[in-house]
């Protein structure tokens, strides 16, 4: 497909009239047309498309057609109904209504455009450029960021089914890519025990038998690693996407004897073996299944998924219309903080930078309050996680805040006044700087207190890990920002970015990907962030106020006093 960019025509007047007629009262695709404009241009996705070939669809109706799906959960087949059927659609796209619209796979075929040419944040960025252009959103305003859990579109398996499926899933593959070579190495009892999917099979009930059965699954799939080894098999196979789940499966699950330890191995003793859970790397390298080797599995307090983690920002300013800034979507594995810094970048790089930027404390840490304020001028504000050791949450223990700091000096001053004797710049196993503060053994030995210090019952003194000064100093003024009424006053704000993700969830498709893959994820967010902000946009156009927080009628009666935050 080429793209040949033609100027972008008016609403056809049979379209407009008809239009108007079926709707007295106004539509929120006519709005946008109205309001908008079409808001993309072919010259937006002329490097996604080559010179030569036959002409495409018009790219910017189908990035509309994209976020409008995304807007009314469609799929591709529906969206592409659409497009023939619906008379608003034809009025937002400027078709006739005689148009007969396009083949649904060109949906897919543009969204494909979009990842190889890493185009998917346009679908987002072109809106929020028009919304500047308008004086709707501005930069260093206030902006809130929250996350979601995303769920991958797989099944998930046993790890007896998961080892098992994974080998499946590379021998389809190769049969595919290389059937000749494969048909001569697979033993004939391979196509009856992989030839079909393993949930749909009878695994063995008894632990013995499944024993065996494991052993087995591990030695055929070795057995088919050492093949791709080997100077027979044809180059280029070891870079299946497959092959390498396979790879890093068997890394992950089993072990296997070296041949000199098979070689005295006991009787009935397998060189295979199912690595103990105990034994297995963290869960940022497990693959969790063969179809979508990104997704991963994360337990976050009460809630369980393999999948992604969404991050929404939008801004919050009062008397503005509230409109999502930016995405960004991660493994499930990836912490929040994490991303904090990267959500500062990637704003910067919008010309959309924040001067207040309201999270909750799982995006604060002490190392980014200093940098976010220092080096993109954003100030954090949120309550930052409490101090984690047993000394700040026994009643009377001596926590760290308790003592007295002399930075000039390099010294501390425990409650009881006793002057610590070491103070030394360290790093930590992910590199970060700290300072390591030790009192005197006699002065700790002799305290009366020593019970609220420390539990250690050996002959040992108080020995303090305590952050550089500005981390320090920072992550105390936010906890004391926080505690103060017109902090907490503020924070509450943040509260909206909830019901962002509320939306997002209930009426947008957000808590489930429909497609495999980081990056399509990621694309399905943008999509869904662009959907929600034409929403505003309408209701903004309207003059339609923001709903308000729901609570019951009883709940109403109750004097302000008696509501607890909870």
């Amino acid at each position: 497909m080429s793209l040949k960019p033609v100027p972008i025509q008016p609403v056809p007047t049979e379209t407009g009239r008809i239009a108007r007629a079926a709707f007295p009262k106004g539509n929120p695709y006519l709005t946008l047309r109205d309001r908008l404009g079409t808001i993309f241009a072919d010259d937006d996705f002329a490097d996604l498309f080559p010179a030569c070939g036959q002409p495409s669809m018009p790219p910017w109706r189908l990035a509309l057609v994209t976020i409008m799906q995304f807007r009314e959960h469609l799929a591709d087949r529906q969206a592409a109904e659409a497009v023939r059927a619906r008379i608003d659609w034809k009025y937002l796209l400027g078709l006739e209504l005689t148009d007969p619209g396009f083949d649904f796979s060109v949906l897919s075929e543009f969204r494909d455009r979009l990842l190889r040419g890493s185009a998917e944040e346009r679908l987002l960025d072109k809106l929020l450029e028009w919304c500047q252009k308008q004086g709707l959103i501005k930069a260093r305003g206030r902006q809130r960021t929250d996350s979601t859990h995303v769920v991958a579109s797989i099944r998930l398996l046993s790890r007896i089914a998961l080892v098992a499926e994974t080998l499946r899933a590379a021998l389809n593959e190769l049969a595919t890519v290389a059937p000749d070579w494969l048909r001569a190495l697979a033993p004939l009892e391979w196509f009856d025990r992989y030839k079909r999917r393993i949930e749909d099979t009878s695994l063995p009930k008894e632990k013995a038998a499944r024993e065996v059965y494991i052993q087995t699954v591990g030695t055929d799939g070795f057995r088919l690693l050492d093949a791709l080894s080997g100077p027979e098999a044809p180059a280029g196979l070891d870079d299946l996407p497959m092959v390498k789940a396979l790879r890093q499966t068997w890394h992950r699950h089993y072990s296997r004897m070296t041949p000199e330890a098979s070689d005295t191995r006991g009787p009935g003793e397998s060189s295979v073996q199912l690595k103990p859970k105990q034994e297995l790397s963290r869960a940022t390298e497990g693959i969790e299944s063969p179809y979508d080797t990104q997704a991963r599995y994360r337990n976050k307090g009460d809630t369980k998924w393999v999948g992604y983690m969404a991050h929404f920002s939008e801004t919050c300013d009062d008397e503005a219309v509230h409109l999502i800034t930016h995405t960004h979507t991660t493994p499930a594995t990836v912490h929040e903080a994490q991303c904090t810094q990267v959500i500062h970048e990637d704003l910067m790089e919008k010309g959309l930078p924040p001067r207040e930027h309201l999270v909750d404390s799982a995006y604060i840490g002490a190392e980014l309050l200093v940098s976010s304020r220092d080096e993109q001028g954003i100030a954090l504000i949120g309550p930052p996680r409490p101090d984690p050791s047993w000394q700040a949450k026994v009643e009377g223990a001596y926590s760290i805040d308790q003592f007295a700091i002399d930075w000039d000096h390099q010294q501390m001053q425990c409650p009881q006044g006793k002057v610590s004797v070491g103070w030394k710049d360290r790093l930590d196993h992910a590199g970060h700087p700290y300072i390591r503060v030790s009192f005197r053994t006699q002065d700790c030995q002799a305290c009366g207190s020593r019970a609220l210090c420390t539990r250690t019952t050996a002959p040992k003194p108080r020995v303090i890990k305590l952050q550089p000064r500005l981390s320090y100093e920072a992550l105390q003024l936010a906890r004391t920002s926080y505690e103060r009424d017109e902090g907490f006053k503020l924070y509450a704000s943040r509260a909206g970015v909830e019901g962002t993700i509320s939306q997002g969830v209930r009426a947008f498709g957000l808590r489930r990907t429909r497609y495999r893959g980081s990056a399509k994820a990621h694309l399905q967010n943008v999509a869904i962030a662009a959907a929600i902000n034409l929403d505003r946009l309408v209701a903004w156009f309207a003059g339609r106020p923001r709903a308000k927080t729901r609570i019951s009628r009883f709940a109403a009666l109750a004097p302000e006093h008696a509501m607890s935050p909870g």
